[in-house]
């Protein structure tokens, strides 16, 4: 697969029209009230004509935004294994977890890579777009596996033991949010490369016995953002614990909040969960046969 510097495909990338871009940005100011509402944090795009993804972007990676109190060496670790994953309807983040040679894995959401046409380029830490493939996604977790070629190297993420996360664990969530508050206005950063970068620290709110609807399980007190849905959860040695995928305030509660058996939370545990976000606990990718 092709590997380019991200500023020699400004042309091939053609940006989003600006009429599309208003049309964006006009929605969402609508809807800025409710933002923290949206059941998955991977941001849809207008259906594109071309089955090659629209985005123009000459950036490379830049500091993240602060997050008090996440150690110097997560912060490094982290922007190295996140990628921004970007296809002809969505744009969201992943994180690799493995390298064979000159190929590498890269994990995301099921919800990210769904309705396109299966033309993926995946950003890495050093501003080189890369073409991907889709190698899995499931119905049951959402979960979906990419993979690309590079020559170059790139680090690898170290995994965890989810079994073992403990409520009131220090946990940090990574990815690159699709809008970002400016004063007066949102911004879309969806041209902006790796420079919307963002780490937010907080602490395990809730592990269940057993995994909500899509695999979720790792709920915790980060708030994240709309297009950090595929990003790494690290605990606090580093290591890999979770998948981002769904925000606090999800709509459709009754669907969201409910057991993958089909058995319903309490009511009071249903309004704990509503205040999390939540994650796929890193063990499940075995299900996706990558152990």
């Amino acid at each position: 697969m092709l590997s380019v510097q991200y500023k020699s495909n400004k042309n091939r990338f053609a940006a989003v029209s600006q009429a599309s871009r208003s049309f964006l940005k006009t929605v969402l100011l609508g809807t800025q009230v409710i933002g923290a509402s949206l059941l998955f944090l991977g941001a849809n795009l207008p259906a594109a004509e071309s089955q090659t993804p629209s985005y123009s972007v000459g950036y490379t990676m830049s500091s993240p935004s602060p997050s008090e109190n996440v150690p110097a060496s997560i912060s490094e670790m982290a922007q190295k294994v996140t990628v921004r994953i970007f296809a002809n309807r969505s744009v969201g983040s992943g994180v690799i977890i493995n390298r064979s040679g000159q190929g590498y894995t890269v994990v995301t959401n099921a919800h990210v890579v769904e309705n396109n046409s299966g033309n993926f380029m995946i950003l890495t830490t050093d501003g080189q777009m890369h073409g991907g493939r889709l190698v899995s996604s499931s119905r049951n977790l959402d979960v979906a596996v990419l993979q690309f070629n590079s020559s170059g190297s790139y680090q690898v993420a170290k995994r965890g033991d989810s079994s073992r996360v403990a409520v009131g664990e220090t946990v940090v969530a990574a990815g690159f949010p699709n809008w970002l508050n400016s004063p007066g206005r949102m911004q879309d950063t969806r041209e902006w490369g790796n420079r919307p970068f963002q780490l937010t620290q907080g602490q395990v709110g809730m592990v269940p016995n057993r995994s909500l609807v899509e695999g979720y399980q790792l709920g915790y007190t980060n708030d994240i953002r709309s297009g950090m849905s595929g990003g790494p959860v690290f605990n606090q040695r580093g290591e890999l614990i979770g998948i981002n995928g769904r925000s606090k305030f999800a709509l459709s509660a009754d669907k969201v909040y409910r057991y993958s058996d089909g058995s319903s939370p309490s009511p009071e545990q249903v309004q704990q969960m509503k205040t999390l976000s939540w994650a796929i606990p890193v063990s499940y990718l075995s299900l996706q046969g990558l152990s």
